[in-house]
């Protein structure tokens, strides 16, 4: 019996529980929402589910739907709509274009009145190019390595599937691209050279105006463009040597014997290497710059108009420019860079390469300062030129790939508590996804802790709410009212100091 009467008396508070929370969903939920929606300013949320704000005076407005899975934003002339970390897209209705990326940095669209875009990691690209004829269109498409086509203004249409047979023009810096079951053949055209490979990179052939050469690598090769250059290598990379810009004023002649020996010649520089790594001595005319190396790249020393460096590493390395000057400490330990100059200033410190950075940055014209400073992967602090700050934790990613992808579709997935202010007292604080959130512009301050407390109080008028508005309390203008589950239960206007001169009335 007694069990029996414990089960009734769960059943019943679980059903009066969920009567409750129904009963304030469809009853208070909707009044105060309704009210929110018909004001300037307005702030709706029932965490994690929703979370809604509006500004008729800034032309804002966003959605937040699950915490920040889901976000539809629209500020001016920019409407972005994310389902993280799915997708996020961008649109600007200015100038008609959109960016779109999904799974960043996994695939990406770019679109514009002149071009579209679609990338998968570089690799897939899908491009296509309006003319200035709406019916005119240029496609170019890549599956690095295997697929290509596009079409060139000089050469028209081509295709290229890799490694079976394709032709391709005025693409990854040659002028043509041929190959058939590669690497068995390939040739290359550029600059009207003309270059073979026969089971590359072992045979090869060079064709010009004035220019011949074969190799048969690793064994010998030559090549010579007359007045132009000299090139032959023996038992590559131990002997080579070259003549390189003989129609400039700075003709180079190169000679390798690795590792006994190296030796560069021209007008404007000399170098020597005995036993390298061991020792080598630099001679710039052109820089004005003498270099010395010993056990390269351990301890170095350049003297010079533009540049000087004593680097003793690992302990110590010191470079310096005319504006600019990196130093390490105990490498990688600590570094320090410098820029400085009259429009811009830069410095920036970091302790083992990103578990701490610190970033400084000043426009000297304008008085602008930014900064950023990431300890990972516990915070991130930023300051823009504006005079923003804002500081976040957890960190995980942000201190060591600071992209504008990762800002957008990743960060707001782990930031337990976020928090950004200014100068004139302006801030904004959230924990939780808005669990918790407080806002303060001017004199106006709204906050709320789900689903306990909510305030707002915007020009002169408060309005507090306990348990999302179970008992609510508002004071506008001095009319003051309280009301349970939605329903009035009183209110009264004027000074209740009881003072005789007021003008305060009492109100059913």
């Amino acid at each position: 019996m007694t069990c029996s009467a414990m089960d009734i008396c769960k059943r019943i508070v679980r059903q009066s529980a969920l009567v409750f929370v129904l009963s304030w969903l469809l009853l208070v939920l909707p009044v105060h929402a309704e009210e929110e929606t018909r004001s300037r300013n307005s702030i709706i949320t029932l965490w994690p589910l929703f979370d809604y704000r509006k500004s008729e005076a800034d032309d804002f407005s966003n959605l937040s739907i699950l915490g920040p899975l889901i976000k539809i934003q629209h500020w001016k002339q920019e409407d972005d709509v994310a389902v993280r970390p799915l997708f996020y897209r961008s649109a600007n209705s200015d100038n008609a274009a959109a960016e779109t990326t999904y799974l960043y940095p996994l695939a990406r669209t770019d679109v514009s009145p002149d071009v579209t875009r679609f990338e998968v990691l570089q690799l897939l690209q899908h491009n296509v190019y309006r003319k200035s004829e709406p019916e005119e269109r240029e496609r170019e498409n890549m599956l690095f390595p295997v697929y290509f086509s596009g079409t060139s203004e000089k050469y028209g249409p081509y295709t290229a599937v890799f490694p079976i047979y394709g032709n391709i023009y005025e693409r990854f810096w040659k002028d043509e691209y041929h190959f058939v079951l590669f690497p068995l053949y390939g040739r290359t055209v550029n600059k009207g050279t003309t270059s073979r490979n026969y089971l590359y990179p072992f045979f090869n052939t060079i064709e010009g105006e004035n220019e011949r050469g074969f190799h048969v690598w690793p064994l010998y090769g030559q090549a010579e463009k007359t007045g132009v250059y000299r090139k032959k290598f023996v038992l590559w990379p131990f002997y080579l040597t070259q003549e390189t810009g003989l129609d400039t004023d700075n003709p180079t002649s190169k000679l390798y014997m690795i590792p006994f020996y190296a030796a560069t010649d021209s007008p404007k520089r000399t170098s020597r290497y005995y036993l390298w790594p061991f020792f080598g001595h630099v001679t710039d005319s052109g820089k004005n710059e003498e270099e010395w190396d010993y056990l390269w790249p351990l301890w170095k020393k350049v003297r010079g108009e533009q540049r000087n460096v004593d680097s003793f590493l690992p302990f110590y390395s010191r470079t310096q420019y005319k504006e600019r000057t990196k130093t390490w400490y105990m490498w990688p330990l600590y570094k320090n860079e410098t820029d400085t100059s009259e429009k811009f200033a830069q410095e920036r410190d970091r302790v083992l390469f990103f578990l701490y950075s610190d970033l400084r940055e000043k426009w000297p014209k304008d008085g602008a300062e930014r900064r950023r400073t990431a300890l990972w992967p516990l915070y991130l602090y930023q300051r823009d030129r504006g005079g923003v700050k804002s500081v976040s934790f957890p960190a995980p990613v942000e201190p060591i790939l600071d992209r504008t992808g990762i800002e957008r579709n990743w960060a707001p997935l782990w930031r337990i508590y976020q928090q950004r202010w200014n100068d004139s007292g302006d801030s904004a604080v959230s924990f939780l996804w808005n669990l918790y959130w407080h806002e303060v512009r001017g004199d106006d301050m709204a906050y709320e802790f789900f689903p306990f407390v909510a305030y707002q109080s915007e020009q002169g008028e408060s309005d507090l709410k306990l348990l999302k508005g179970l008992f609510r309390y508002r004071n506008r203008g001095g009319n003051r009212s309280l009301s349970i589950v939605g329903i009035p239960f009183g209110s009264y206007r004027g000074d209740v100091s009881g003072d005789p001169n007021s003008s305060a009335r009492s109100e059913p």
